[in-house]
């Protein structure tokens, strides 16, 4: 029979189902937004406050990621304990109140501390948002759902620049004070309109020393990327630091075999699908966020394009996402038998669209022959592999798991970005003034191998139909877990 989910949230009717993935996926798309719309703000807020490299800027940008990933799982354990729309609407709450102090920050460490709160509001309403939809939602409305929540989430990501640009030509503080209107009216309607759930078994505190470990981990390996090309990558700093960072990490896997509530559920991690989606997903993201810094620098520094104009040239891909996760993927992944499958693909138009960009990349504007397919192409990619990779990680995942789980797919999504900006960094720190061009097309070749990656993982790993089920063990419970997506069993 199926897991026991504890008491039930009572059954929605299509109409309110609309209304709390509405709710659910504006927040998510905040949350994605800041991820990205910071990237054309870097060279107002340099010339605000002059003396800071690209690889300072960077870490208004890390600090933030760093953060939201070391959050995610703690905080999807605690939703799961105390009540996830509870939790939510404190991570709300917490990302506006970090938006209001980045708009006030009077110098950069100031800006980078703010970032810090706003992360920790999005790591509480991120994996909360996810759980708070796979409880409520129907099971066969959850497809579309997880869809449209994913696809806001990748639609605020790549519309970051976009609106971005837009806002730097008022002031580059608006960029954090639009998302202030926009928590409050989250906050008022996530209390109407979603309703409260929880697992009535789930005990013990999440683990906050583990957390804390794994953003050293995460933090330092940036560091180490980041500082590299000055530091000399066989320099006594560089090994040292990267040595902090592997050693934070193992220290996250020890506590997470020893503490009742660890930051990482290795039992989860028996899954092929869900830790096959998770590494798909680092890698994935990692390509996903390097591109567009690229794109964003190219644009600027290389075709010397004012912000607004690089954001109206980045906005097709965006508008291109949208259609592609809510209505073509799910239709390909029935088709196909599964979303793994339509997640190999995605990458791999990702993948299509870089060897194009990067077979048209030159010092002379070209729009429309040189960006524009590029972009049109990789939207597709992004529109299908998102949803898709998070539909084949949430598959396996039993109810009492949803925040749990769901926090650890988003942490993967979030290392994946740091690791990606960062090696970015590393690369574009080469651009020579009579060639600039050149970086650029070595970092058009780091994010065609993350792509390759998570094509491959994807293709590999999820795609494949195993004959029988696994047995998974999750909590005291044993499942059983069939090579397709459909509901975890316990016998």
């Amino acid at each position: 029979m199926l897991l026991t989910r504890g008491p039930e949230v009572p059954a929605l009717d299509r109409r309110k189902v609309t209304a709390v993935v509405l709710v659910l996926s504006a927040a998510l798309f905040m949350s994605s937004l800041d991820l990205f719309i910071v990237n054309l703000a870097f060279p107002s807020i340099g010339r605000q406050y002059p003396g800071h490299s690209l690889g300072t800027l960077s870490w208004i940008l890390n600090a933030y990621t760093v953060v939201f990933a070391a959050v995610l799982v703690p905080a999807g354990r605690w939703a799961d304990r105390i009540g996830r729309r509870r939790v939510f609407t404190a991570g709300v709450a917490a990302f506006g109140f970090g938006s209001v102090l980045c708009g006030l920050a009077p110098g950069v460490p100031e800006l980078i501390a703010a970032r810090v709160v706003q992360a920790a509001g999005a790591g509480l309403m991120v994996p909360s948002s996810l759980s708070l939809l796979l409880a409520s939602v129907p099971a066969d409305l959850r497809a579309k759902a997880i869809g449209t929540w994913s696809a806001m989430g990748a639609f605020g990501a790549a519309l970051g620049p976009v609106i971005g640009g837009s806002l730097v030509q008022i002031g580059w503080r608006w960029v954090f004070w639009i998302n202030v209107p926009v928590a409050v009216v989250a906050v008022a309607l996530s209390a109407r309109v979603v309703p409260e759930s929880r697992d009535e078994h789930s005990g013990g505190r999440p683990d906050l020393l583990g957390a804390g470990f794994l953003a050293t981990s995460v933090g330092l390996l940036a560091l180490a990327l980041v500082e590299a090309p000055a530091w000399g990558w066989g320099s006594t700093p560089f090994a040292l630091v990267l040595a902090g960072a592997l050693g934070a990490g193992a220290l996250v896997v020890v506590r997470s075999r020893l503490h009742h509530a660890p930051v990482l559920d290795l039992g989860l991690l028996r899954s092929r699908s869900f830790s096959g989606a998770l590494v798909a997903s680092l890698l994935y993201y990692g390509a996903f966020g390097a591109w567009l810094l690229a794109l964003v620098e190219f644009l600027t520094g290389v075709w010397h394009f004012s912000p607004v104009r690089a954001g109206l040239a980045i906005a097709p891909g965006p508008l291109t996402v949208l259609p592609f996760a809510r209505v073509i993927a799910p239709r390909l992944a029935v088709r196909f038998g599964g979303p793994g499958r339509v997640a190999a693909l995605g990458a791999a138009l990702n993948l299509v669209a870089q060897a194009y960009f990067y077979a048209h990349l030159g010092a002379h504007p070209s729009y429309v022959s040189d960006l524009l397919p590029a972009q049109l192409i990789g939207g597709a990619g992004v529109g299908l592999a998102i949803p898709s990779l998070l539909g084949a990680g949430t598959a396996s995942l039993p109810p009492d798991r949803f925040g749990t789980g769901s926090g650890i797919l988003n942490t993967s999504r979030q290392i994946g970005a740091v690791i990606g900006v960062a090696a970015l960094i590393a690369v574009l720190s080469h651009v020579a003034p009579h060639d600039p061009v050149a970086a650029f097309r070595h970092g058009t070749l780091l994010v065609s191998g993350l792509f390759a990656g998570a094509a491959g993982v994807s293709a590999v790993v999820l795609g494949a139909r195993p004959a029988g089920a696994r047995r998974l063990a999750v909590g005291p419970a044993v499942v059983d877990l069939p090579g397709a997506p459909e509901p975890v069993r316990a016998r």
